[in-house]
């Protein structure tokens, strides 16, 4: 069976990933000079690495069922889904280990809605989801850590903890909005009891807070292009690694 899509082409790198020919060439020496797929026992894939990188990020884009971008590629499902589960966690984001001592961070958490009642619960907007808390740079705007998924009726404060956002940023300054509050990070000033309205300074402090914590909802917008964050399918870990990988392909996209 002969497929139709193929990295060898680069007219459908764009279309599939949301990369340009040069991001997509970008991120495959990365993921050869990494090498971190374990290695693999039995028969050789069908596909080359190109294709198989290109199979993966298409599913995330386009969130097409496997038995639709399958023939697509000219293999079978069930061998899309051995692909999906081998290397969806190699395209994962690396954890940033150092931070600039000046370094701001802006955290807030996003939903993923996720078919898997395992990990899912409802949230304010009556989907069974997942809270994922994303940590941004606000100099770079590029996502810095995600949380492993929570049920999405957790609130911020214990998400923020409980993910590992928390342990991963350290003891670096973090900004959020207001329902992050008691967790230390720099929120909103909020009116005392009985007092009416705040102080002119707080409230030009609120403003200037408001502009910067907006980048990291304009890195959900660019995130969420990646319809898979939309209504995720995969079980288990497999929200997690998308998300990551989703994460690490929004970086690419900015840095070129």
């Amino acid at each position: 069976m002969t497929g139709v899509i193929t990295a060898s082409e680069p007219h459908w790198i764009g279309p599939f990933t949301g990369l340009s020919p040069r991001q997509f060439g970008t991120l495959l020496a990365a993921l050869r000079k990494e090498d971190t797929a374990p290695a693999r026992k039995g028969r050789p894939w069908g596909l080359p690495l190109e294709d198989r990188v290109l199979l993966v990020i298409a599913y995330w884009r386009t969130n097409l069922t496997l038995r639709q971008l399958a023939p697509l590629f000219g293999i079978s499902k069930s061998s899309a889904d051995r692909i999906i589960d081998h290397l969806g966690p190699t395209l994962a984001l690396r954890r940033r280990r150092r931070f600039r001592k000046d370094a701001v961070l802006i955290v807030d958490g996003t939903m993923v809605p996720t078919r898997d009642p395992s990990i899912a619960e409802r949230s304010k907007n009556y989907r069974y989801s997942t809270n994922h808390q994303v940590v941004v740079d606000a100099d770079t705007r590029l996502v810095v850590a995600v949380g492993r998924p929570l049920p999405g009726n957790r609130n911020g404060c214990k998400a923020w903890e409980l993910s590992g956002a928390k342990a991963a940023v350290g003891w670096t300054t973090v900004i959020a909005d207001g329902g992050y509050r008691g967790t230390g990070l720099v929120i909103p000033h909020r009116r005392e009891t009985g007092q009416a309205e705040l102080p002119v300074w707080k409230e030009e402090h609120n403003a200037s807070h408001r502009k910067v914590r907006a980048l990291v909802e304009h890195a959900f917008a660019r995130m969420k292009t990646w319809k898979i964050l939309r209504d995720c399918r995969l079980k288990g870990e497999g929200v997690h690694h998308a998300m990551l990988g989703i994460a690490r392909l929004h970086n690419l996209t900015l840095v070129g």
